[in-house]
């Protein structure tokens, strides 16, 4: 296995500091968001404005910036949006998960609205990150799909989430669709670590997760700066779609209250 021991200019050598710095800066931003609700007013702000601006640099560095791939040459550029399309994907289900648990132990309206706000963005990312590697495969395995093992395990969590996504579509009552979504989405959840390690536990045309040791700095430098780029745009989805999932909630749940009672006036 190869490991990089490249040297290059302090000014670059400085560059490659920038995304670990950037993406410090999400996670605060993102833990003060979470933890002080008073700030949210201009937190989500402060994270589109970083993501926005992050995504409008990314295609610089990842087509110009960065070396082509040894073996797929520029055909591989796209896997600084591929993957993090798909680590997005992951994340947010994985919240998704906790969001389900957290409401079938205690019943709180916030764990459902975050569980639906999580489920529909990490769908929107996977369909996403599932699109950009089928057009990554066609040049490099010749095909768009095949049914290899990361594919199949990626495919059957969309299909998955998708299906947790229309059962909370045609189940009228609060409670029980937020109660019965829950168990799906704990469920569905199991494939997301069989996604992750289906490279290791079956032969596999995908290839296994790198790590910086055996990767072109400058590569792990963008990769690091495109995920960052996509966290801060992630955050700032879930929550605006958890905005739009409370709000519904909260009309759902009052209205029995705004009815006048059986024989009563108008």
């Amino acid at each position: 296995m190869r490991h990089w021991t490249l040297t290059y200019s302090s000014q670059t050598q400085a560059l490659l500091w920038l995304p670990m710095i950037l993406l410090a800066l999400v996670l605060a931003l993102i833990g003060v968001h979470v933890f002080d609700p008073k700030a949210r007013r201009w937190t989500w702000k402060a994270l589109a404005v970083i993501g926005v601006g992050m995504a409008v640099g990314q295609p610089f560095l990842a087509l110009s910036w960065v070396p082509p791939e040894k073996y797929m040459g520029d055909t591989g550029r796209i896997l600084y949006v591929h993957v993090p399309q798909v680590w997005m994907a992951l994340i947010a289900l994985t919240l998704n998960f906790g969001a389900s648990l957290a409401f079938l132990l205690k019943k709180s309206w916030v764990s459902d609205a975050l569980a639906e706000a999580s489920a529909e963005v990490g769908v929107l990312f996977g369909a996403v990150g599932v699109t950009l590697g089928a057009l990554w495969a066609k040049p490099t395995w010749g095909a768009y799909w095949t049914w290899d093992a990361r594919l199949t395990t990626a495919a059957i969590l969309l299909v998955v989430y998708s299906g947790y996504l229309a059962l909370r579509k045609f189940i009228e009552d609060p409670e029980k669709r937020a109660t019965w979504s829950a168990v799906v989405g704990i469920f569905a959840a199991v494939d997301i670590p069989v996604l992750w390690f289906s490279v290791k536990w079956w032969r596999s045309m995908h290839q296994t997760q790198s790590n910086p040791s055996t990767v072109d700095p400058l590569m792990t430098a963008v990769l690091r700066y495109s995920a960052t780029a996509f966290l801060a745009l992630l955050a700032v989805f879930i929550y605006q779609r958890f905005l739009v999932a409370s709000a519904k909630r909260n009309e759902e749940v009052a209205l029995p209250e705004a009815l006048p009672a059986v024989g009563g006036t108008p």
